[in-house]
């Protein structure tokens, strides 16, 4: 079951760096032992992020969660060795109690959201981790599962539970604290586990869960196992999955070294990814740096350069950046995109991830990772505009941060601005990597989601690849939004910038929402589209975050005061 304390006041909710590593960890043991590791869950009741609570009976919250995410990380790109991932937990008889409860209670709106946010991405990086990487998650669950405890299982290919005659699994959130399972447990029953929808709605209405062979027959685990025989037949289960990858058995991992930014109040700077913070006009500049020195000829040379390599250097920052942002600048609403460099030296890079991502496990990881965090721009509620200039290097991969937006301004022409960059009009790239190497959350590439239901024009798209595109062309293809002539481009710029800033944030989040994810619905886009759209609202409702509701009083002994009209 949840903790049981009683909600207290809100507090002030710190600044948030999510950069950590194992020897720092205090959640998270994480043991590696040949082709199998083990991540077990022992939570420090005192280790909360946040002053206010106790992280008692293995509940979590961001603090856990980010060393998770790191662990998820390193697992990726420092052990090529690990075939199979095993999470289970090191307390007795009890696996995870889900999000702590005090600290939902205590916790600002925004802290709610980013929070479910942050953590749905890592559950969805564990899946992405089964899928294209080899290394098969396992959730051995040797204690009671509740709430985003079974959620962290279910994000596992495979789920076993202890039969102790005690241990279950449950989504306790809509009987007991009136909001719904926060990281995707309502989506991932019914579509990855493929719960019957009558039955999923007996389990996320009755919160002690089922456990047993009932929670075999009805599909919410895979198998039941004794007590006398787990710790034999996990081991068993864990060698099985193993033996199905294809992960090298002789590689030698990259370490990933702490990234150190230096930050002030109006700039954060890494050494490829630069933002300017203007908290005046309530915007952040983006600038990701094009790579310089020479491009590796070899794969021999990219594993020499390790976590050097610019295409995994650049996505570590950038990565970086966007949590902090997102999680600390909750103001700075409107993010200007830009890149700078030599499109033709980015184009190189980017034939060298091509080249190898098939044959080799690094190179793999890192198109993946660039994926996972181009994801992450994608669902991030700020809005995104993508500024082309001359200078500009939005060519293959990079043009994909400029499709992520939900504009694109090309400069038609340059600038006489002693400021600005100098020489060749601003150009567009097209490659193949634009036609589904890096798919969005709905399964489509961003090609395909600007141009949805019309596949033959994306098509002739595909025509048109490793050619400089200028800005009257690009316009003219679709490629961008707009493309004022030099003497229009800074007014254009800076009216629709203004512009932009005095609409409702919350009217705007919604608006890109529902824009950026068009066409099909798959497993991830509903649990970030619809699932979180519904929990956002719930989150404000009395009936949950009200003095009153749910989710306040829980632990209290008072029943909840709801409002009982439908809306």
């Amino acid at each position: 079951m949840p903790p049981t304390e009683p909600p207290t006041e809100p507090t002030t909710e710190p600044v948030v760096d999510f950069r950590t590593r194992p020897d720092r960890y205090r959640h998270w043991k994480l043991d590696v032992d040949g082709e199998v590791a083990y991540l077990r869950l022992d939570v420090a009741e005192d280790g909360g992020l946040v002053p206010g609570y106790e992280l008692k009976m293995n509940s979590y919250d961001l603090g856990v969660d980010i060393e998770l995410y790191d662990a998820t990380q390193r697992l990726r790109f420092e052990h090529p060795e690990v075939r199979a991932v095993v999470v289970t937990s090191a307390k007795d008889r009890n696996f995870c109690a889900g999000a702590n409860i005090r600290m939902l209670a205590q916790s600002s709106h925004p802290w709610k959201v980013n929070f479910c946010k942050f953590t749905n991405e890592t559950r969805n990086g564990i899946e992405d981790a089964t899928a294209n990487s080899g290394q098969t998650y396992l959730a051995a669950v040797n204690g009671t599962a509740a709430g985003g405890g079974y959620e962290l299982a279910l994000a596992c290919d495979k789920i076993l539970l202890i039969d102790d005659n005690s241990s279950s699994v449950s989504l306790p959130e809509v009987p007991l604290l009136g909001v719904l399972p926060g990281t995707g447990g309502l989506t991932r029953v019914t579509d990855k586990r493929r719960v019957r929808k009558d039955r999923a709605d007996v389990f996320a209405t009755k919160s002690e869960g089922v456990r047993g062979k009932q929670a075999v027959e009805w599909k919410f685990v895979d198998e039941v196992i004794p007590k006398r025989s787990w710790d034999e037949t996990i081991a068993q289960r864990a060698a099985e999955a193993a033996a199905g990858s294809k992960r090298p058995t002789d590689a030698r991992g990259v370490e990933l070294p702490d990234l150190e930014p230096q930050r002030s109040d109006t700039e954060i700077r890494y050494r490829h990814v630069r933002a300017t913070l203007d908290r005046e006009q309530r915007q952040v500049e983006i600038t990701v740096l094009g790579p310089d020195g020479d491009v590796p000829d070899t794969v021999e040379r990219v594993h020499e350069l390790g976590a050097d390599f610019w295409p995994l250097a650049m996505t570590r920052e950038l990565d970086d950046l966007i949590l902090w942002l997102r999680a600390n600048e909750l103001e700075l609403g409107t993010w200007i995109i830009r890149t700078k460099g030599d499109v033709e030296d980015a184009l190189a890079f980017e034939r060298v991830i091509e080249q190898y991502s098939g044959e080799d496990w690094l190179v793999n990881e890192i198109r993946h990772y660039f994926k996972r965090v181009l994801k992450r721009l994608d669902v991030t509620s700020r809005s995104l505009i993508a500024l082309i200039e001359p200078g500009s290097c939005f060519a293959g991969a990079l043009l994909e941060l400029a499709l992520a937006c939900d504009r694109q301004y090309m400069l038609d022409g340059t600038l006489d601005d002693e400021n600005s960059e100098q020489g060749d009009e601003a150009q567009l790239v097209l490659s193949a990597s634009n036609f589904g190497t890096f798919p969005m959350s709905n399964g489509l590439s961003r090609l395909g989601s600007r141009f949805y239901g019309d596949d033959d024009y994306t098509a002739k798209l595909r025509q048109e690849t490793s050619r400089r595109i200028l800005a009257v062309e690009a316009l003219d293809m679709g490629l961008v939004t707009d493309a004022p002539d030099d003497i229009d481009w800074e007014d254009e710029v800076r009216i629709m910038l203004e512009e932009r800033a005095s609409l409702s944030p919350d009217a705007l989040t919604g608006m890109e929402a529902n824009h950026r994810f068009v066409g099909p619905e798959t497993m991830e886009s509903r649990i970030f589209s619809r699932l979180t759209a519904w929990q956002n609202w719930i989150f404000v409702r009395p009936n949950a975050s009200g003095p009153n509701g749910a989710l306040r009083r829980y632990g209290t002994g008072k029943r909840a005061d709801f409002d009982r009209k439908r809306v």
